[in-house]
């Protein structure tokens, strides 16, 4: 218990950014079986329930438990659902329509660091999570809002009864011989791992995710170690997370236009490399003023680079395969993201500056954004001439003569059929017959 009143590590104006992505698959699986609305629902009741459990508390252990496990997987029940329930809704639009979603998340953050420190000077820890949760059972009011896209499938009873039931012998034989793998590969789609955008799409971000979130950590805390109060150093995430609200759906909106859409992986690689140039400049910012500077210009990247983070994927592999596409990724991301901040807070205790680990991350998100773009071109031109492969096949196997063909070869067969017609309707007087007509 007195392990747990001392334990203000610096995350308490922090935000809660990274475990939501470690049960991304569950939530896929979910999501393509129940769709959006039930699984966003639950996924609200457990964030309560992750928070409220965590009051009661009483060890690191326990807080691993209700707060990590928990409230992380209902938040990833959250995330999920909501990103997949926009390709079904929005194309032409749909860049746009995820800036303007996910603009959600900045818009609390901007007053959720002010508001965590006073919670915390006023009720303390336990109150702290305890109106948390009640604030995440929100959650279920906006998982109830989304309408299932499409009208639901109905059978009809036919009245023969002609057809093939599923009790037949011949149809469980069948049933019995899928495996399990066949199984999971009907909700997490492993055929992806062939497609080759989108393993340069998830080896880009596989780099980027070890220096994108030990930043956003580690700024109150490199506030204070310049010297700056705590409410504001917390003011530093309220000015990014400020800022971050209008540049995802300015972003988005950008992302949708005609120059942009279809080179929209280019543009994702130059958000990301924006965003490791601010970490390179940080160490610059020695007073206030400059880290709030630091702050709008990370607030600016770190919009830019969330906003089409998933639209780009989406981009990648189409609406239909996204939700196994995002929980194929989330397996493989959840590696970075666990290693990232504690990496860089052992390069802070060994080094004793901040500075450096700012460098170390804003180095390694720079090398994404290079990889990825370097990828997208080699990507972007084989598909140039795979179309144009395509294109040529396509001519080959067209008959362009099939309009000529009668002129220069049918010219006696008419002959004849005329000659055929004549003598029958003389001799007979008769119409032909539809036979001799299609002959």
């Amino acid at each position: 218990m007195r392990r747990i009143k001392h334990l203000r590590i610096r995350g308490e104006n922090i935000p809660n950014k990274g475990n939501s992505k470690y049960k991304g698959p569950v939530s896929s699986v979910l999501v393509n079986k129940y769709g959006s609305r039930p699984v966003v629902m639950v996924g609200g009741l457990l964030c309560c329930l992750g928070m409220v459990t965590a009051s009661f508390s009483t060890s690191v252990v326990e807080l691993y438990i209700t707060m990590g496990f928990i409230c992380g997987l209902g938040l990833a029940f959250n995330l999920q659902p909501a990103l997949t329930i926009l390709g079904k809704y929005f194309y032409k639009k749909r860049p746009m329509a995820s800036g303007l979603a996910m603009a959600g998340s900045p818009v609390f953050l901007s007053t959720l660091a002010p508001f965590n420190q006073y919670l915390f000077n006023t009720y303390g820890w336990k109150g702290s999570f305890l109106i948390l949760g009640g604030l995440l059972l929100n959650s279920c009011v906006a998982g109830s809002l989304m309408r299932p896209a499409g009208p639901k499938l109905t059978t009809k009873k036919s009245k023969n009864k002609v057809g093939v039931r599923a009790t037949d012998p011949g149809m469980k034989k069948k049933h019995k011989k899928k495996s399990i793998w066949a199984k999971i590969d009907k909700y997490l789609d492993f055929s992806l791992f062939k497609h080759r955008g989108f393993l340069i799409y998830l080896s880009g971000n596989v780099i980027m995710f070890l220096g994108f979130f030990a930043p956003i950590i580690f700024l109150a805390p490199y506030a204070k170690d310049k010297g700056i109060d705590e409410y504001s150093a917390a003011f530093l995430l309220s000015v990014m997370a400020f800022v971050d609200m209008f540049a995802r759906p300015t972003v988005g909106f950008i992302a949708n236009s005609k120059l942009i859409r279809p080179r929209i992986q280019y543009f994702f690689s130059f958000a990301v490399l924006f965003n490791g140039l601010c970490h390179l400049l940080c160490p610059l910012a020695e007073d206030y003023p400059s880290l709030v500077v630091y702050a709008v210009f990370f607030g600016l990247g770190f919009g830019s680079v969330s906003s089409i983070l998933f639209e780009s994927l989406m981009d990648l592999v189409g609406a239909q395969r996204f939700s196994s596409a995002v929980g194929l990724v989330t397996v493989v991301e959840c590696c970075p993201v666990l290693l990232g901040p504690p990496l860089a807070g052992k390069l802070v205790d060994e080094t004793g500056q901040y500075k450096y680990m700012y460098v170390a991350c804003g180095a390694i998100v720079v090398l994404a954004s290079v990889w990825l773009l370097i990828g997208n071109a080699i990507n972007y031109r084989l598909l140039a001439k795979e179309k144009k492969l395509k294109e040529t096949t396509k001519k080959i196997h067209t008959p362009e003569s099939r309009e000529s063909e009668p002129l220069k070869t049918s010219k006696s067969h008419d002959v004849i059929v005329k000659s055929i017609k004549s003598q029958k309707s003389k001799g007979s007087g008769v119409n032909p017959s539809e036979r001799e007509t299609n002959i």
